[in-house]
């Protein structure tokens, strides 16, 4: 055992038993979609005289946060996101209709002097003259009189434009103007006054300067007789009265009361005082808020995710270590060792950094297992080409300069994918981030399972003379079938690159018919509105539900099954209470009715996101282009991003001729088929870049039709481990995750026909017309004397012995 593979086994060591640690003693975060539960957010906004930038933001969030407090929810979390938003996680919550009202108290708490009785703004007329409801329009008696008896007095008539509204009992009051804001509370209490007898009242205190204000406005309310409404202050609450108690009759003219002593008292119940208490004292937001996005996610749907995951990732990770173990044997074997090693590394990174496990975050963690063989099979196709090339090379030797040789394109490819997780999560909404994240450390956790881990491995393997002289066994010493088969046949598959093209085109033509004929079914998330799920105790046909439903007023809600027999709604805007009546006309047929899955998107955020996502997409394009262009030449790199377009094209093509939904979890496997597709691309055209510099004087088609037959088992075998793990979800992960791994399963598919059909065909195309000359040949570069060739890197085994 040489020293370099010494240290590479104490390290995968040290990394594993530190893993292994992390995974028995620690829990992993799980989002609220996994665990059950709702999720609010909220978008802050300017008013006349405050402007909703982060640090009010911030003190609305603290402002919430009591309020979220008074409710008892377990471990609430309230963050802010950018500058103007607040995320609320209710953990548990399956009805947000008390939390959705809590917070929704979101106007500024205002105090306001009573300046009288208030009336009513002037109705409709009727031809004659009268409202209605047959009254004179006027006011008045039909004798002309009042219609009260009394005469009004012209001092006490307070102003049709000020502000009316009615107090607890009804009464409409003309209120003056904000006094004092909300901000000025610095406490409020509810208690039982038993030594006064006054029963639960409410106690204020008030900042400084507000406390000299408040005095001001009871004082000038004392200057009223008792029993004028004109001696009342009132306190409002997002254009509601919540209190308006008079000014007690011991406090004189212009005195006041002073903050400490101000003590609000009435008939109340302890609730009621409390309830009151929490409004005076939480209803003081520097800025309106506005409910944007509202998800609820039942318990058992959540869990259900998380054991369809556990299967998918097993019986999926099961069949690639089978796979990759009957194709390359006993390192195929160890491969597969390391591919445990990594499910272990990656789960603990995810536990140890905090990173909250979404339904998409744990589809990504179980499609990166999958595609975590890719620098593997890179490594072994390389050996094998090696051995191949040398037989009489010793299988330690080959191993070497296969991973040498594969550094370039495991590089590139993973840096593509590392790109996509970027672009995911800075892009990305909720818990499309989650898959970002997930991603990003499934990238990393791959490159040490295959660079460390499996090398480590492999190599001590190969030290073995046992594995050395039984070539069968090892499983590179000898070319696989599909590269036995290819040398064979050696198809001419670019003696006319034109008609490839030709075929992309037209499958494109056939995507876009589907986009324009059957239109794209954007999802609530991108249209704005409500879709909810409902569970039901008794079978309900979507006939009998539509009926129940428009019965129930909701006669523009569309009906679909979904699940097993589940029913799904969608609607335009729908509050909380209309979604109550909803599922109680869903419940008088089917029974007992429970809310699976809820999701609310305000008409502001639906076109935010549909805009996000549009820039996602362009900005993958301009990003993978640069890159390439920066790793490749630019007609390679051009030639990889029209195969991006179209592997996007179809798949979004795809999804409209078959009717499925496009959501931001849709968005998201996107993004990956986009980072999927320029990691095949890179693989060939990497080869094409080594294989060009070598024999520059042999024709580009000739180069291209070479690498692509040397590429394809790589692209193959690493296809078949992404589609194992695919093929489980699509089957066991239900509705939740069903379009995530179709649009996978297409991607996939697409994706490795265009980096050879498409791509490489456009790349010559493009170089026909391109004046730069071939690339250098390998070990010329920069720096080094013209026809002479950097000093190869020496065999590890030989040591420079020569007779």
């Amino acid at each position: 055992m040489t020293r370099a593979t010494a240290v590479r086994a104490v390290l995968a060591v040290a990394v594993l038993l530190v893993s292994v640690f992390i995974t028995l003693t620690m829990s992993p975060r799980l989002g609220l979609d996994l665990q059950g539960g709702t999720r609010i957010v909220l978008q802050a906004r300017d008013t006349a005289t405050v402007e909703a930038d982060r640090e009010t933001t911030d003190r609305t969030l603290e402002v919430l946060r009591q309020r979220i407090d008074s409710l008892g929810v377990s471990e609430p979390t309230l963050t802010r996101s950018g500058e103007d938003r607040i995320i609320v996680e209710l953990p548990d919550v399956q009805d947000p209709r008390q939390a959705a009202e809590v917070i929704g108290r979101t106007a500024q708490l205002t105090f306001h002097a009573v300046e009288g009785p208030g009336t009513e703004k002037p109705e409709e007329k009727t031809p004659d003259g009268k409202t209605p409801d047959g009254e004179p329009s006027d006011g008045k008696s039909p004798d002309g009189e009042p219609s009260d008896g009394k005469t009004p007095d012209p001092d006490t008539v307070p102003d049709p434009d000020r502000l009316t509204l009615p107090d607890e009992q009804g009464r409409l009051l003309a209120l003056g103007e904000p006094r004092l804001s909300g901000a000025g509370v610095e406490d409020a209490k509810a208690a039982f006054d038993a030594q006064g007898g006054a029963g639960w009242a409410v106690s204020l205190e008030f900042r400084k300067g507000a406390g000299q204000d408040w005095k001001k406005l009871t004082g000038e309310a004392a200057c009223h007789p008792a029993g004028d409404d004109r001696r009342r202050v009132a306190i409002v609450l997002d254009e509601k009265v919540i209190s308006s108690p008079q000014v007690d009759p011991s406090v004189g003219c212009r005195a006041g009361l002073p903050s400490g002593a101000t003590q609000i008292t009435g008939s109340f119940s302890a609730d009621e005082a409390r309830d009151l208490a929490l409004l005076v004292k939480g209803g003081a937001l520097p800025v309106p808020v506005e409910i944007v996005e509202q998800r609820t996610v039942g318990p058992t749907l959540g869990a259900a995710a998380i054991d369809a995951s556990a299967q998918a990732a097993l019986i999926g990770a099961a069949a690639t270590a089978l796979f990759i173990t009957v194709v390359y044997r006993l390192f195929g074997a160890l491969a597969a060792v390391a591919l445990g090693a990594y499910g272990v590394i990656s789960y603990a990174a995810l536990v140890a950094l905090g990173v909250t496990l979404t339904l998409p975050g744990l589809a990504g963690f179980v499609l990166a297992i999958g595609m975590a063989v890719d620098a593997n099979v890179l490594v072994f196709e390389r050996a094998r080409e090696e051995c191949a090339d040398r037989p009489k090379r010793s299988l330690r030797s080959a191993l070497t300069t296969g991973f040498q040789k594969a550094w370039s394109a495991v590089a590139d490819s993973n840096a593509t994918t590392l790109i996509a997780a970027g672009l995911l999560f800075f892009l990305g909404s909720g818990p499309v981030k989650g898959f970002g994240v997930t991603l990003a450390i499934g990238v990393a956790a791959s490159m040490f399972s295959a660079l460390v881990i499996a090398r480590a491995l492999t190599e001590i393997a190969a030290n073995s003379r046992f594995v050395g002289d039984h070539r069968n066994v090892n499983g590179i010493a000898r070319p696989g079938a599909v590269r036995t088969w290819l040398v064979r046949k050696d198809p001419k598959l670019f003696r006319n690159p034109a008609r490839w093209l030709v075929v992309s085109a037209a499958l494109v033509a056939v995507a876009v018919a589907g986009i324009v004929v059957r239109g794209v079914d954007l999802g609530v998330e991108f249209t704005g509105g409500r879709l909810v799920e409902y569970s039901t105790s008794r079978p309900v046909d979507v006939e009998t539900a539509r009926d129940s439903i428009a019965a129930a007023g909701f006669g523009d809600a569309e009906v679909t099954t979904a699940g097993d027999g589940d029913l799904s709604v969608r609607t335009g805007k729908l509050d909380n209470d209309g979604e109550h009546a909803l599922r109680t006309a869903l419940a008088e047929e089917g029974g007992e009715t429970t809310k699976v899955r809820d999701e609310l998107i305000g008409p502001s955020l639906g076109d935010e996101l549909r805009r996000n996502a549009l820039i996602a997409l362009g900005v993958a394009v301009a990003v993978q282009l640069a890159y390439l262009a920066v790793r490749f030449r630019w007609t390679f790199a051009v030639a990889c991003v029209v195969a991006m377009a179209h592997d996007v094209i179809l798949v979004v093509g795809a999804f409209a001729w078959l009717g499925r939904p496009v959501d931001g979890i849709f968005l998201a496997a996107l993004l990956t088929v986009i980072g999927y597709s320029v990691n095949d691309s890179v693989v060939v055209f990497d080869r094409v870049r080594e294989l060009w510099g070598a024999n520059r004087r042999t024709p580009l088609d000739t180069i291209a039709r070479r690498a692509v037959l040397q590429t394809v088992p790589r692209t193959v075998n690493t296809g078949m481990g992404a589609l194992f793990i695919l093929v489980a979800l699509a089957v066991l992960g239900g509705d939740s995750l069903a379009d995530f791994a179709l649009a996978l399963l297409i991607g996939i598919v697409v994706g490795t026909w265009s980096s050879v059909f498409t791509a490489v065909p456009g790349a010559l195309a493009l170089e026909r017309s391109a004046k730069a000359p071939p690339p250098p040949a390998p070990g010329k570069g920069k720096g080094t004397p013209r026809g002479k060739a950097r000093a190869t890197r020496r065999d590890p085994l030989d040591n420079g012995a020569r007779v």
